[in-house]
């Protein structure tokens, strides 16, 4: 295992130098500069709304609801990216350019080499998740004056979520040449976000067996469950008509939730652990 620290040390270096931080880092920029910008001119117009008092919605809470959801979803998107660009060509790729088969064969095994490959990705995109997505609650809590329920358990789901699609990413890297790996990821991750938006159409419009396809697909892609869990818990408080008009939204609606989808979660992260090392042990070099 002393081998994993030089192995992760290598992955960050080889992103430094096909600069995936700047790119990565740049977005981010542009990111939470535009939330603020959207933030601010909410705040403006909410001070405007007049709702009629026979409607009980609390404006506020609904506009800063939905604004936390759509940082949660764009923090997801941007920790996916970082984790596909840091892990699609991992072995493949690597092999291809001759640089894997030095390291597996001594002094380092291949599971060594899978773990740290993964702990080097996740060592980056885990803080990254969650401190960006602290810094646009805390945008929309100084700009909105309002808080969610739950600050810190949404964005650790999330990065919990993205170590699954990293981990699915070095699976993909086993058998997939690293442009074909990293289509295919994006694809499923996009897969995974379209099942969640027809469930919230599926419970809007009663329809069971819409429910019933899209908390499959869910649980097929957990990474779309545990962001549905931590969309949920932002406003695990809200009730009323506000709760209600919440769950109809793209970035209010969770309908997959709770300790069954997290476990189910860790456990086909094993799965895809013991699939990657499987199909890695029975690879030429």
């Amino acid at each position: 295992m002393s081998a994993v620290p030089v192995i992760v040390g290598y992955v960050l270096r080889e992103a430094l130098r096909r600069r995936v931080f700047a790119v990565v880092l740049i977005l981010t920029i542009v990111f939470l500069v535009l939330f603020w910008i959207a933030n601010h001119y909410v705040h403006s117009e909410l001070g405007k709304l007049r709702v009629p008092p026979d409607v009980p919605v609390d404006a506020r809470t609904f506009a800063s609801a939905f604004l936390s959801g759509l940082a949660l979803f764009a923090t997801m998107f941007l920790g996916v990216v970082l984790a596909v660009f840091l892990t699609l060509g991992a072995v493949r790729g690597d092999a291809e350019r001759g640089l894997l088969q030095p390291i597996v064969v001594r002094p380092v095994g291949r599971s060594t080499f899978l773990f740290a490959r993964f702990l080097g990705a996740v060592a980056v995109t885990a803080p990254y998740v969650v401190v960006v997505d602290l810094a646009a609650v805390v945008i929309t809590g100084v700009t909105m004056d309002w808080w969610p329920d739950r600050i810190v358990t949404p964005p650790l789901e999330v990065a919990a979520g993205v170590a699954v699609v990293t981990a699915l990413s070095l699976l993909g890297s086993v058998f997939l040449s690293s442009t074909a790996n990293g289509i295919a990821i994006f694809m499923l991750f996009g897969a995974g976000l379209v099942a969640g938006l027809l469930g919230t159409i599926g419970h809007a419009i009663g329809s069971t067996a819409i429910k019933h396809a899209s908390t499959v697909a869910s649980y097929v892609t957990p990474f779309e469950a545990l962001y549905q869990d931590a969309l949920r818990q932002l406003t695990a408080s809200t009730s009323g008509l506000t709760g209600f008009l919440l769950q109809l939204g793209p970035f209010g609606g969770a309908y997959v939730h709770g300790w069954p989808v997290r476990l189910w979660a860790v456990a086909f992260f094993c799965l895809v652990g013991a699939a990657a090392l499987s199909g890695f042990r029975r690879r030429d070099l």
